[in-house]
């Protein structure tokens, strides 16, 4: 029988609840889509319960009408500058001398018992890599000889209180949620390449208010962060540039936005009612493209900070993904590669089926990655804890025994 997986993308611009069947081929057939305009969500962060709890229950009502489905679990997207990142090792000796899933087990365990503060909440424990007896690179030790196994780990904290916010928006709309997925590890299921993910790539996620970004080595996440800076702030700078109300500059970022000025011709213009006119006014192109490149620059220059900061710039040959909505904005790829110095490309969803009217742009990675998230976690026998059993005491483990058994070389909850 085919399964139904939801993924609910919980965005500062949007909210998309998705409704997808998997066939036996795991390829996913889109049942119901439900989009709406987020509502009291700024940079990632719940700023207005009831206005966020509406939006949500808006989307999601309208996933259950075009599916014809009842919605009561999902996947959740999470995003905000709340979310941080630890690398931690683990270790355990072996007493029988041959490794069994019971001792990578306890050497996860003894990674996760790093010192998180009590207002942090662990949303992700992801391997990255195995050593027995100091042979670095294992994939595969179970049934291996040897006395002593480390784990290396990327561990994922997000703000306990802006979780819990969340968890009550979604709750309010009547769905359980069965796991929070850090936005660009959802997109990238759906942009990377598994050529990209072994040599070496970043996928960076621009949203409206935040821009996520995920590095991957040897098949792994190997950093994560989120900048609170997005697309919102081209469209609040052109509507300060311009003098314009806020909505109208989004809709001229749109429709006459470029990243390049020198791209434009000098002549070009279009006409918009700035604040204060009772006629139209001629604004030349080129001058908004300053506006947007000076700031599409910067914006830039930070991950290029932060991927420098992480240190592993020099691991990406396969260079940078872009994705998000602000990645579709004509121009962006040429001023990343020229400021991060590497190769870009920009990616959306693809090979879609059923209802996909709206799905193929970038905008909607995280969306269908959520889904092919949830497909890839049911597929290795992944069981997830929801609701509050996913906080952590500090020496407590959020693994899962079999999970760590099936799915080694994948993520784990």
């Amino acid at each position: 029988m085919d399964e139904i997986v939801v993924g609910i993308d919980v965005g500062t611009t949007k909210v998309c609840t998705l409704v997808g069947r998997v066939d036996e081929e795991k390829s996913i057939r889109i049942l119901g889509v439900g989009i709406e305009p987020s509502d009291g969500i700024r940079k990632g962060i719940i700023v207005d319960l009831a206005a966020a709890s509406k939006a949500i229950k808006r989307s999601v009502e309208k996933a259950e009408s075009t599916s014809g489905l009842e919605i009561t679990t999902g996947l959740v997207s999470l995003a905000g500058a709340h979310v941080s990142s630890v690398n931690s090792r683990g270790a355990t000796g072996v007493p029988g001398g041959i490794i069994s899933a019971m001792d990578i087990s306890r050497a996860l365990e003894q990674a996760q018992a790093v010192a998180i503060p009590h207002d942090r909440e662990i949303v992700h424990v992801i391997q990255r890599g195995m050593t027995v007896d100091g042979q670095e690179g294992v994939r595969a030790p179970v049934g291996m000889h040897g006395y002593k196994v480390e784990v290396e780990t990327h561990i994922i904290t997000a703000a306990a209180a802006t979780v819990d916010n969340l968890r009550q928006c979604v709750g309010a709309a009547g769905v359980e949620i069965q796991q929070f997925v850090l936005n660009p590890l959802a997109s990238a299921e759906v942009v990377l390449t598994e050529q990209e993910r072994q040599m070496g790539v970043a996928v960076c996620d621009i949203g409206g208010g935040t821009t996520d970004l995920a590095i991957y080595v040897n098949g792994d996440v190997w950093h994560t962060m989120v900048l609170a800076v997005g697309g919102n702030h081209v469209t609040q700078d052109i509507a300060h540039g311009l003098r314009l109300p806020v909505s109208q500059a989004e809709e001229v970022k749109k429709q006459q936005g470029y990243a390049i000025r020198s791209e434009i011709g000098a002549e070009e213009y279009f006409s918009i009612r700035p604040f204060g006119e009772d006629n139209d006014v001629r604004i030349n192109r080129q001058d908004l493209a300053h506006i947007i490149e000076a700031r599409i620059e910067e914006t830039f220059g930070l991950i290029m900070q932060e991927v420098k900061r992480s240190g592993y710039d020099g691991l990406l040959p396969a260079g940078m993904v872009l994705t998000g909505g602000t990645s579709a904005l004509p121009g962006i790829k040429r001023i990343a590669s020229e400021v991060l110095g590497m190769p870009v490309r920009t990616a959306q969803p693809e090979n879609l089926t059923g209802l996909v009217d709206k799905l193929g742009s970038p905008a909607y990675s995280t969306s269908v990655g959520l889904l092919r998230w949830a497909t890839t976690m049911r597929d290795h026998d992944v069981v997830v804890t929801s609701g509050k059993d996913r906080r952590r005491s500090r020496g407590e483990s959020s693994m899962n025994f079999d999970a760590v058994k099936n799915w080694m070389k994948r993520l784990l909850p």
